[in-house]
């Protein structure tokens, strides 16, 4: 098991704030079936970092605290863990921002389904919108803005030397 040292706790607290107020006060939609969260580009800094994969569920808690959707603090967290989790274990850069499309898409795609029709008949049809929708979303913040940060937070000097060699390798690969 890993050790957080001062500098990882700091980076975990910075990140955890960055997504949350990113996630908070840009006047994009956050909190409904089309969504598209810019913060979420960040849950591709597990790629480099591990230690942003805890940084980044308590954002998104913090984040999820101002949705009108009281589940989404327990699901939309559940979520982002789970795809931070595999995230940091992904071989090459153009894997990385996958799993929070398909983590989101399926478990939050599945919590706007049930909130809108609940356990019905009609929950499949909502589901199927709801986690194309949420999918897209992130596609386009992960794919697009998160594939720019992969390319661009190794050549940042001072985020060079906390980025593990091995991490680095995978990001010229």
């Amino acid at each position: 098991m890993h050790k957080f040292s001062t500098r990882d706790l700091t980076l975990a607290a910075i990140i955890a704030a960055v997504y949350a107020v990113l996630t908070v006060t840009l006047p994009v939609p956050q909190y409904v079936g089309i969504q598209c969260r810019l913060s979420e580009a960040l849950t591709i800094l597990p790629f480099f970092f591990p230690v942003a994969t805890p940084g980044l569920a308590v954002g998104c808690f913090i984040a999820n605290l101002f949705s009108p959707y009281p589940l989404d603090m327990i699901f939309g967290t559940l979520a982002t863990l789970l795809a931070c989790l595999v995230t940091q274990r992904m071989p090459s850069k153009w894997l990385a921002p996958l799993p929070p499309v398909i983590f989101n898409a399926v478990i939050v795609g599945a919590e706007c389904a049930w909130y809108q029709v609940g356990f019905g008949p009609a929950f499949w049809p909502a589901y199927a919108f709801n986690a194309f929708t949420v999918g897209l979303g992130e596609l386009l913040a992960c794919y697009i803005l998160g594939t720019i940060l992969i390319r661009v937070l190794p050549r940042v000097s001072f985020l060079r030397p906390l980025i593990p060699q091995d991490r680095l390798a995978r990001v010229s690969a």
